[in-house]
């Protein structure tokens, strides 16, 4: 994969906000992501295989808890990541925004065209569309965890003095 270094070019920490131009490139460049719903009284997350299509995801699933969290009422997230090993630049887009079934013939058959095949093994028949409301990323350099540092270090130090 390949990404552009800038936010570690310069400044280490630096965190780099991504416009939707961006966010929509990296999210062609990977296959999977988090989903999260909301299921009865909890949030659930699950893991999906999806493509990019006319500036929302598809992805195919088969009858379920996943299928009836993502097409109710409630919004849906997307999280997609991925790291350059040979730069240690990360990246990570969120698309927040309404799943609903793809039902309508016409759709189906585009759909059908976007090649979208499950990973795991059995009946997979429904597909799902998730139209953004948003969608926000970002790319970072990864820090080696030696130059972390959080409040608890120093009180760790301490305790061992």
């Amino acid at each position: 994969m390949s990404t552009d270094p800038k936010p570690a070019a310069n400044q280490p920490h630096a965190v780099e906000n991504l416009d939707n131009h961006e966010c929509w490139r990296l999210l062609r460049s990977v296959t999977v992501g988090r989903m999260a719903v909301w299921v009865d009284d909890h949030p659930d997350i699950f893991p999906i295989n999806y493509k990019v299509d006319h500036g929302t995801l598809v992805f195919r699933t088969a009858e379920g808890t996943k299928l009836h969290a993502a097409t109710g009422d409630t919004p849906v997230a997307v999280e997609a990541d991925g790291v350059d090993s040979d730069s240690g630049i990360a990246w990570s887009v969120v698309v927040k925004g309404q799943a609903a079934a793809v039902k309508n013939q016409e759709e189906v058959m585009d759909t059908v065209g976007l090649l979208l095949f499950p990973w795991q093994a059995g009946k997979k028949e429904h597909f799902v569309r998730i139209t953004p409301d948003n969608i926000t990323g970002r790319r970072f350099k990864i820090v080696p965890p030696l130059t972390w540092w959080t409040p608890l270090d120093d009180a760790t130090r301490s305790g061992l003095e």
